[in-house]
């Protein structure tokens, strides 16, 4: 009998020496009963000189356990295992971490006889998972400070991540886009699925595209995506997308389109300008003699002659083209300005009793809205009534001779201009004339009835006068042109003492 127990308790030893893990065997007083050959390999001792001992005379070389958190007393009173993480440094400065698991071993009445002691060396596994977080709470900070917006949902579109950027781009907070919005509702109708094939067209990856998303006030924004389709064991577990919101960028571009569309234009003018200051010279000498002599064939006939009315008819002709002369002068810029101090409502009015026409004005009902602030401009008042002129001229043959000519002035104190604007209840001018409409020789009149240098004159003669002349609006109920001028301030004075 003695042998078989001794057999059986030598089998058991040699079981709990072949354990893998370092391990102790403990009475309930911490007496160390027995170790495995790991631990003392690994602690660097020899059996005899542990046996005897307490736990923590050996592990952290004191009288007293100094561990507060120690685990010992509760597998005594519960008799259950449980395990504990302890860290400590070794002498080297290095790191060390260690599970220890505490087993209680009962004897036949139920009772704690011993206690096994495991000591894992789990500092790889604590480094990596330190790392892990590291890497996590980066990725978090580098996400969340991005000024660019993320967007990620799971594979039935529900969000998952929606940071600042994004917050502010879409005009929801994270935690409700994540329980009541879908990535679908993101985008104008039918987006969302054209990006998902184009996703998985491309397998998983999608390069930048511009297109368009829905904000939380269901406003249509341009933006540029870049996606992504995110695997996990090949299968789709969540999509990401980044977004840059372009709105910024269009408007710089537009107004640089806008620029470059008056560099040109200003560099026309000024092509044009110097064309059409040669030509007007060379042309109004033999003008000039044609008309002499015809005034001269003229007033020496009866006025029953037969060749009178063709000789009147050469007359208007060479009148025409002198018009025509003066316009190409003034369109170059020939004369010189002379500036003076005027109020805007007076030029608008000034230029009114210079129309001599009254039949032009027969079917017309004119509306004066002007304001009553000092509205003082440093023009050549001549040539800004010219420009007026032009205008209203336009504005009635627009109107066929019958309609509401408007003419309204106001002005912005904060930015110091003056407007004037020239509205009729017209035909418009249609979109695609819009842009050509301040062109030298462009017009849309019959051939006889207009040269086309009336608006081009007038853009010439308002740059100028540092002012600026533009379409405000135009469609089939009429049109509306917009005079900026600068307001004058006169210097003030310095004190004498």
């Amino acid at each position: 009998m003695n042998e078989k127990l001794y057999k059986e308790l030598d089998w058991r030893l040699r079981v709990f020496d072949s354990l893998s893990f370092p391990t102790l065997i403990l009475k309930p007083d911490r007496k160390i009963l027995s170790a495995n050959q790991i631990f003392l390999q690994r602690q660097g001792v020899e059996m005899e000189h542990i046996v005897g001992k307490r736990c923590y005379e050996l592990f952290y070389g004191v009288h007293t356990c100094p561990n507060k958190v120690c685990p010992f007393p509760k597998v005594l009173a519960e008799k259950k295992g449980t395990t504990v993480m302890r860290r400590h440094t070794t002498r080297t400065g290095k790191r060390i971490f260690e599970d220890r698991v505490f087993s209680p071993i009962l004897d036949d009445e139920g009772n704690v006889a011993y206690i096994l002691e495991s000591v894992r060396d789990v500092t790889r596994q604590k480094n990596l998972e330190l790392a892990l977080k590291e890497t996590e709470a980066f990725l978090e900070k580098v996400i969340l400070g991005s000024p660019i917006a993320i967007v990620a949902a799971d594979r039935y579109g529900h969000i998952l991540l929606m940071n600042p950027a994004a917050e502010d781009l879409f005009g929801y907070t994270n935690s409700h886009a994540m329980s009541h919005v879908t990535a679908e509702q993101l985008y104008p109708a039918g987006v969302a699925v054209d990006i998902m094939r184009r996703l998985k067209a491309g397998k998983g990856k999608l390069p930048s595209i511009k297109t368009e998303i829905i904000n939380a006030r269901s406003e249509i924004i341009p933006v540029e995506l870049t996606a992504s389709i995110i695997y996990e064991d090949d299968e789709e577990v969540a999509t990401v997308g980044i977004y840059t919101d372009l709105r910024e960028k269009l408007a710089v571009e537009s107004k640089l389109r806008k620029t470059r569309a008056q560099l040109a234009q200003s560099e026309k003018m000024a092509s044009m300008g110097q064309l059409a200051a040669g030509v007007a010279h060379e042309i109004n000498n033999p003008l000039t003699g044609i008309l002499f002599y015809a005034t001269l064939k003229l007033e020496g006939m009866t006025t029953d002659d037969t060749e009178r009315a063709d000789v009147e008819a050469v007359i208007d002709d060479v009148k025409r083209c002198k018009e025509i002369v003066q316009n190409l002068l003034a369109y170059s810029r020939q004369s010189s300005p002379m500036k003076d101090i005027i109020q805007l409502n007076d030029i608008v009015e000034q230029s009114m009793v210079l129309i001599r026409d009254p039949k032009m004005f027969r079917n017309v009902i004119i509306k004066r809205a002007y304001s009553d602030e000092m509205m003082l401009l440093h023009v050549d008042k001549n040539q800004i009534s010219q420009v007026i002129i032009n205008l209203v001229i336009n504005a009635v043959s627009a109107m066929n001779g019958a309609g509401t000519l408007t003419l309204k002035t106001y002005r912005d104190k904060r930015f110091g201009k003056a407007y004037l604007e020239v509205a009729d209840t017209g035909c418009g001018i249609p979109v695609e004339n819009i842009d050509k409409i301040f062109d030298p020789f462009y017009t849309t009149k019959a051939p006889g009835e207009g040269t086309g240098l009336g608006l081009s004159t007038a853009y010439g003669l308002v740059k100028e006068n540092r002012g600026n002349i533009r379409v405000k609006h135009t469609d089939d109920a009429g049109t509306a042109f917009l005079l900026e001028f600068e307001l004058y301030h006169s210097p003030v004075a310095p004190e004498t003492t």
